[in-house]
């Protein structure tokens, strides 16, 4: 029963967020999976680790197919570029069984991460208008525009 709370408040965050939110939703999801799949291998969990690589590569593949060439030009691109690396040196690691190559692109993806941060806040602050002084009030963007502050 409580798990399917869960479920249910998962589902909605991921219907309600918005673009930005829900990029920054997968790279934390790619990396928490592949934290997994580290774990995983380390106690010989080999099907889990296969489940946690398998999430991971379906994020990827999710961000790459969201990737809008036309409005993004060379940004989306050069995503595409790391992505399909990230894809590559993911498959290759579980392969080989290089631990150090699920770091490599747990580290790739936390750097996205952190730049997409500062994309998704700046953009919320640009979006969230500063509060206005009128009289003794203080009212904020568009109404601070009809009360003539």
């Amino acid at each position: 029963m409580y798990s399917n709370g869960i479920g249910a408040y998962r589902k909605t965050a991921v219907t309600t967020a918005d673009p930005g939110r829900l990029i920054l939703m997968c790279y934390e999801g790619a990396i928490l999976q592949l934290k997994i799949a580290k774990t995983k291998y380390r106690e010989k969990d080999y099907e889990g680790k296969g489940k946690a690589v398998t999430k991971t590569m379906a994020i990827i593949d999710e961000l790459t197919c969201a990737l809008d060439f036309e409005k993004g030009g060379e940004i989306a691109r050069n995503l595409e570029a790391i992505y399909n690396y990230i894809t590559r040196r993911v498959l290759l690691a579980d392969v080989t069984r290089d631990l150090g190559g699920i770091d490599e692109v747990i580290g790739i993806l936390n750097d996205l991460l952190s730049a997409w941060k500062e994309i998704v806040e700046g953009q919320s602050q640009m979006l969230t208008p500063a509060p206005v002084q009128v009289g003794e009030k203080r009212v904020m963007g568009p109404v601070a525009h009809y009360l003539g502050a």
